[in-house]
């Protein structure tokens, strides 16, 4: 075999060449196998990236609850102060605030839910700590009554009632038939899904609750009252 390189001559042996072949073979071999190797992840490295891919997942999980439930109180902060407002514009009007229990039935007396028997004055915030306790939902009907003119709780305002405040569908805890059509309202609930409590029982007895005209809270899923959304 013969290659040229300029005007000399370079006379190679068929040995020669074959060896020559078999070194660039070679050398293709080892960089291949070099490139494969620093592609490929060993079994720490993956167990590594897998770590951090969940402590990371557990960094935004953890964030969107936060954001969520701060979300949350801030929503019923507003729907608080906006509530109480309605119900100082009822003192105005009525000289009194919304104050009593609840005397409607289910609409074609469906017996859905049982009447208020102690209404706003038996709900006491230093003792009903649990907004599931069905006492909430009675003193809340009651001041859905009042507020939103609604008194036989059908969803629509009585004629010749006046209308102070208009509940969000969101605010309210709708009760519907066996065929998904809406009949009545258990109570109205806040942005954490509990009814909110609504009390006059200062007005009974000075000492009871906080307030001496009205206490309106949420508990925001909590029995300890110095995490309550509150209006004292």
């Amino acid at each position: 075999m013969i290659r040229r390189g300029g005007n000399d001559e370079i006379r190679m042996t068929n040995d020669e060449a074959r060896l020559m072949k078999c070194s660039r073979r070679v050398l293709f071999d080892i960089r291949h196998s070099s490139s494969f190797v620093r592609r490929a992840f060993t079994l720490i490295e993956l167990i590594v990236v897998v770590a951090i891919i969940i402590v990371l997942a557990g960094l935004i999980l953890s964030t969107v609850g936060y954001v969520q439930k701060k979300g949350a109180r801030s929503r019923a902060e507003t729907e608080i102060a906006a509530i109480s407002a309605a119900i100082e514009n009822y003192k105005a009007d009525n000289g009194v605030y919304p104050r009593g229990q609840s005397t409607s039935v289910p609409p074609s007396g469906i017996p859905v839910y049982t009447v208020a028997t102690t209404g706003t004055d038996g709900l006491d915030a230093r003792v009903n700590t649990d907004s599931g306790q069905k006492i909430y939902q009675d003193a809340c009907r009651y001041l859905y009554e009042q507020l939103s003119g609604d008194v036989n709780l059908d969803l629509a305002v009585d004629t010749g009632r006046k209308t102070y405040f208009t509940f969000k569908e969101s605010m309210l805890a709708v009760i519907k038939d066996p065929n998904g059509n809406s009949i009545g309202l258990s109570h109205i609930k806040d942005p954490f899904g509990n009814s909110y409590g609504y009390s006059t029982a200062n007005q009974v007895a000075p000492g009871n609750g906080y307030n001496p005209t009205f206490d309106l809270w949420s508990t925001a899923n909590s029995t300890d009252p110095n995490q309550w959304i509150k209006n004292w």
